[in-house]
């Protein structure tokens, strides 16, 4: 029994441990508030749960203790905070497994403990996988202009020719937001941008659709609220493609991390002609946006060359346009324009 309850101490410390890291890394590099308070009442449910058994301080004998010297160099060498809040949930796991397992032996010492044990860790399991998703999301560059290209709203429908113009007046992200299309002219349109802007470094981006940004070899697609959920389509792109998501607060940005996005629509900022929003999230979330900073962003909403001032005087670092560059005299003389004003 001395043996038993030695492991059950050392196990408990080692999850205990692993719950603050992964707690720390939720308050302090992610500052999410749900991820955060969910750590922190898992750790408390297992101080909980090892109140059945009573005092271990007393089994302790670290001195002694011939593991303790034992390291290998992996231990030793960390990324960077995914990299560490990695180590520390599979620690968390392995710990609460050993936990479970001697606390069998325990019998009637500490009645349902092996029980409670088994519940926690499947909570760490989620949890786990809810930190690491979030701590790998954010691996979209901040664009400066990505121009959402819609035939119906190009003169003579010559959408090509608008892409052209934005990607020579300095565009470096074009998307192409086409929701009646059928999906083979779609992947057709897709391959044909690929094919003009990836020699160019200028990323694109399909709206709605991942299964054809995947097979157009796309950089990213971009989800609204109501489309296919974030977590869902990572399970069919992994890390092959980036996932935007449009928010119009920073709840939906901070759940949007957590699903695993790499970036932020941020918006609407302005009444816009193109697609009917029934509230204006306006300049004042943007400015909230940057200042939780978590997420590369794009402002977007009706934005025009008369009201980004409005926008640059909170910050904003990237945009995203349609009529006012689709439906312009001059498309690159106004991506240009634009740029210009958003650059520090």
């Amino acid at each position: 029994m001395p043996g038993v309850l030695r492991i059950i101490d050392a196990n408990a410390n080692r999850a205990r441990e692993a719950l603050r890291v992964m707690e720390d890394a939720a308050r302090f590099i992610l500052e999410d508030p749900s991820l955060c308070e969910q750590l922190k009442l898992l750790r408390h449910d297992l101080a909980q749960a090892l109140s059945l058994i009573g005092p271990l301080h007393a089994w302790r004998d670290t001195p002694n203790d011939v593991g303790t010297s034992i390291t290998t160099d992996s231990e030793m060498n960390r990324t960077g905070a995914a990299d560490t809040a990695t180590a520390a949930g599979k620690r968390l796991s392995e710990a609460l497994r050993s936990l479970e397992e001697y606390g069998k032996t325990l019998g009637q010492t500490a009645e349902g403990f092996a029980q409670t044990i088994e519940s926690l860790r499947y909570r760490g399991y989620a949890l786990e996988q809810q930190l690491n998703t979030a701590l790998s999301s954010g691996c979209a560059k901040q664009w400066r202009l990505c121009v959402l290209i819609t035939e119906s709203i190009c003169p003579d429908g010559n959408w090509l020719r608008v892409a052209e113009a934005a990607i020579s007046g300095g565009a470096d992200c074009i998307q192409l937001r086409e929701k009646q299309l059928d999906a083979g002219e779609l992947l057709s349109r897709t391959q044909q941008l690929v094919a003009l802007c990836r020699p160019k470094g200028v990323s694109v981006i399909v709206n709605d659709r991942p299964d054809v940004a995947l097979l157009a070899n796309a950089d990213g697609v971009h989800l609204g609220q109501t489309d296919l959920p974030c977590t869902e389509a990572r399970k069919l792109v992994g890390n092959q493609l980036l996932i935007g998501v449009s928010t119009s607060n920073l709840d939906e940005a901070r759940q949007a991390q957590r699903d695993g996005a790499d970036y932020c629509g941020v918006g609407p900022m302005f009444t816009t002609t193109t697609k009917h929003k029934p509230t204006i999230a306006g300049p004042e979330y943007l400015k909230q946006y940057l200042a939780w900073n978590q997420l590369p962003h794009l402002a977007i909403g009706g934005i025009t060359t008369e009201n980004l001032g409005g926008l640059t005087d909170v910050g904003v670092q990237g945009i995203a346009v349609s009529s006012a560059v689709c439906q312009a005299d001059v498309p690159h003389r106004t991506v240009k324009f634009l740029i210009q004003r958003i650059e520090p």
